[in-house]
């Protein structure tokens, strides 16, 4: 009698050990790893696209663009070659939602200055007010860093073209004339392919928690 009840310990203790080794195996079978989304303008609200590509549904990309940051660099499209990068709107003279977006986007400078994948991009919307000079007194006021983070200002029909044409990001209507005004809270997260991932409330701290989360996410998928 007490025979059985040893063997039937080990049995029971080998069954033990087999079903831990099989329930991980299904778990880590099942277990599906978060992956972001590709936003497309056919999928996002129609009123931040515009009517000429709210059709498009799949392929769409950041436009190519030459503007100029707080250096009097000219920045393209290709020193971001390669980059995960954040993208916003905003102008200095802004007293609304502009010094809170930037306060914000100094906590993700602070998360990805040591990353060399990240980067920042910040457009002004007002460039006729938003000079270099201008923009260089904002960044050293705000502690932008030149390496991670460029504020750029250029020509202002360029600069609405991408809002509303590129990063989907704004409402409003218009053709950059001196009364039109884009002026959103929105943070973009866009990949190396120049393809949007998400979309933030750069007011709203739990919404740069969630993008700081999504960068790494998104980070994932280059290894």
């Amino acid at each position: 009698m007490l025979s059985f009840f040893k063997d039937y310990k080990y049995f029971a203790i080998v069954l033990g050990i087999l079903s831990v080794i099989i329930i991980s195996i299904f778990y880590n079978i099942l277990k599906v790893e978060k992956v972001l989304p590709i936003y497309q303008p056919a999928s996002v609200n129609a009123e931040l696209v515009d009517s000429t590509i709210q059709y498009k549904k799949k392929y769409h990309k950041i436009a190519d663009f030459s503007l100029t940051n707080q250096n009097g660099k000219t920045i393209t499209q290709e020193d971001y070659k390669d980059k995960i990068y954040v993208a916003d709107f905003f102008f200095t003279t802004c007293q609304t939602i502009c010094p809170l977006m930037t306060d914000n986007m100094v906590i993700i400078q602070k998360a990805i200055l040591d990353d060399d994948d990240v980067m920042l991009l910040s457009h002004s919307v007002t460039p006729e007010i938003d000079s270099v000079a201008q923009l260089k007194r904002y960044a050293i006021k705000k502690g932008v860093n030149d390496t991670k983070w460029n504020l750029v200002t250029g020509d202002k029909k360029q600069i609405y073209a991408l809002a509303r044409k590129s990063y989907l990001a704004v409402k409003e209507d218009g053709d950059g004339g001196p009364f039109d005004m884009v002026h959103t809270e929105n943070f973009m997260l866009i990949d190396k392919k120049q393809q949007i991932r998400g979309f933030y409330d750069g007011t709203k701290l739990e919404d740069i928690n969630l993008l700081l989360e999504d960068i790494k996410t998104l980070k994932k998928e280059y290894k």
